[in-house]
């Protein structure tokens, strides 16, 4: 799908028409290239965004989208997958969490005093704000050099 998602005429509700889905049951909507389309509010129970499956914590394990969800005349549109094929988000391990909590304070230490601060730093600079304002905490002029 390149540039427009669908061109205007596709997008009209007076093209909605009731739909057959993959359970046997029918919903109103419209067909856009073998693709079921639904505006916003008028999607079918069993569906959800990758927002919606992420608040469940499942994904949509390696299956295509469904069925797309339009809003704003089609202006805004998100893809729509099937629940019943969702599989549960995988659970991080200890050594995994270790390691992006090390990364993340990394990012968070100053290159110039050392301290490891509440924001990530910029990698431009790699200072932090007091640093960048002047206040460098008892550091020799060459540690920011290391």
């Amino acid at each position: 799908m390149t540039g427009r998602l669908m061109d205007k005429a596709s997008l009209h509700p007076a093209r909605a028409r009731y739909i057959t889905l993959w359970d046997g049951k029918t919903a109103l909507g419209w067909d856009h290239h073998g693709t079921p389309v639904f505006r916003f509010k008028w999607a079918p129970g069993g569906l959800a965004t990758r927002r919606q499956l992420k608040a469940m914590r499942m994904c949509p394990g390696g299956h295509e989208p469904y069925a797309l969800l339009v809003w704003r005349n089609g202006q805004r549109w998100a893809y729509l997958y099937r629940l019943d094929l969702a599989k549960p988000s995988r659970v991080p391990s200890p050594a995994q969490l270790n390691a992006l909590d090390k990364a993340m304070e990394a990012r968070r230490r100053c290159k110039l005093c050392g301290q490891v601060t509440t924001y990530c730093i910029p990698t431009s600079d790699g200072r932090c704000v007091e640093c960048m304002t002047g206040d460098y905490r008892n550091t020799t002029p060459n540690s920011y050099a290391a």
